[in-house]
């Protein structure tokens, strides 16, 4: 008898935990999601390795530049690439969707000599004036 009452005494704690716990979740908000936004500029043979950072004048430079949207929305992004702080290309209208991924070489042919030449990969967000996020290779261009 003594231990019955035991037993039933633990099960009803035990229910009593559960409907309680189960309530929390049930009335507790999930955690936030984090919203971000990857980019990333690779070699020319799909790697994070062999960029082309020693040119000579004339010569043409390959990488791969890619953005992944995890923003848990649709978003246009714009891409500015500039070298030495000018301007050399703008790429616009890259959809995507929620983990949606867009990757495209870029060739760029340095019109300039120098030991350190900053190309500039910028990334903003639709109608956006501010950098989302930015990346860069430092270039020596040098004569033949």
């Amino acid at each position: 008898m003594l231990l019955s009452k035991i037993i039933t005494t633990a099960l009803f704690i035990c229910l009593i935990v559960v409907v309680g716990a189960t309530i929390y979740i049930a009335v507790t908000p999930p955690p936030p999601v984090e919203r971000f936004t990857e980019f990333y500029i690779l070699g020319p043979s799909g790697k994070a390795s062999d960029y082309p950072t020693h040119l000579v004048l004339g010569e043409s430079g390959t990488v791969i530049i890619g953005v992944v949207n995890h923003e848990y929305e649709d978003v246009i992004y714009r891409i500015v690439v500039k070298l030495d702080n000018e301007t050399i290309d703008v790429i616009e209208g890259i959809r995507l969707a929620h983990d949606e991924k867009w990757e495209k070489p870029f060739t760029f042919t340095p019109n300039k000599v120098g030991e350190r030449l900053k190309l500039e990969f910028l990334l903003y967000g639709e109608g956006q004036d501010k950098v989302y996020r930015s990346l860069h290779l430092w270039i020596c261009l040098l004569y033949t």
